[in-house]
């Protein structure tokens, strides 16, 4: 397996939309093993591809990772992730990012989903996350859309830590 080069903050394919897998191949399967190996190296919980240069909906998650950067049991390696349900309900998490380095800021999410999305194998699966899982799969599909976690903060705070980014360059 390969680390692969983060991308970070304010690179243009970290705001892009990204494309739909349309064939699950050894190639996807090998990306997905090295996205996994880059989110280890990196202490991270998830990862989606535009974060590593690739323009696909492609995402790696593992919400069982300790601070001593033990890995989970199961990571989950998900392509073309959909939210297809959301709870009313919402909860707020303080996120970061690996792609914003150093700055981290309180977000709402919804604390539950259900998502659907194909496995390595191309077999469909539905997941229902809540809580810590629903935060990690929220904020790594909306790197798909090109949302960043800081989009979601008001106009002051995102521009205070965008300085913050910027300046620790």
């Amino acid at each position: 397996m390969t680390i692969l080069t983060l991308h970070k903050y304010p690179e243009k394919i970290l705001s892009e939309v990204c494309d739909e897998v349309t064939a699950v191949t050894d190639t996807t399967r090998r990306l997905l093993d090295d996205m996994l190996e880059t989110m280890y190296a990196d202490k991270g919980v998830g990862l989606a591809a535009p974060q590593v240069g690739i323009k696909q909906r492609l995402i790696v998650v593992d919400d069982k990772v300790s601070e001593d950067g033990t890995r989970g049991p199961h990571p989950l390696r998900m392509i073309n992730p959909k939210i297809i349900e959301k709870s009313a309900a919402t909860i707020f998490f303080n996120e970061g990012c690996l792609s914003v380095p150093g700055v981290c800021a309180e977000v709402e999410r919804h604390q539950q989903i259900t998502v659907q999305y194909l496995d390595e194998n191309g077999v469909m699966q539905t997941l229902v996350a809540q809580d810590y899982l629903a935060v990690i799969l929220q904020h790594e599909i909306d790197h798909l859309d090109g949302i960043l976690y800081i989009d979601h903060l008001s106009r002051l705070k995102r521009n205070m830590l965008i300085k913050k980014v910027l300046r620790n360059q």
